[in-house]
């Protein structure tokens, strides 16, 4: 096997989000998600210490979008046919997500719950 460039493993690791964007509703409902978070924390000015949170729980959903994606096509690939264990591999990598992205909406509401009453208050 021939050794490929060190720069290359960027450009494969590119390939992989671009293919899960490509092909998994899920992952562009994350992504969608994640850029109204930001746009949010830069409106209402969240702290340095919150937004290290938010990119913390932005960086846990992604990467385990990401993971299931990888799970699914692997599974799909060894075992095109109906299985039980495909079926544990495919719901615990899915359960992954769902806690990822359960732990993102705990973090979003303590990060989020004063400045959004702050600016509830201001405007009424």
């Amino acid at each position: 096997m021939r050794r490929q460039p060190w720069r290359m493993t960027f450009r494969y690791a590119a390939e992989g989000v671009i293919y899960a964007l490509r092909t998994q509703i899920n992952m562009r409902i994350h992504v969608v998600v994640a850029l109204l978070v930001i746009v949010a924390g830069l409106t209402l000015r969240i702290s340095r210490l919150d937004w290290l949170f938010v990119c913390l729980a932005i960086a846990i959903v992604i990467v385990a979008e990401l993971i299931n994606t990888a799970v699914e096509a692997a599974v799909d690939l060894i075992s095109p046919d109906i299985h039980p264990l495909a079926k544990a591999a495919k719901d615990t990598a899915a359960g992954a997500v769902l806690l990822a992205a359960v732990f993102a909406v705990i973090i979003g509401i303590f990060v989020f719950y004063r400045p959004v009453l702050t600016l509830i208050s201001q405007l009424f």
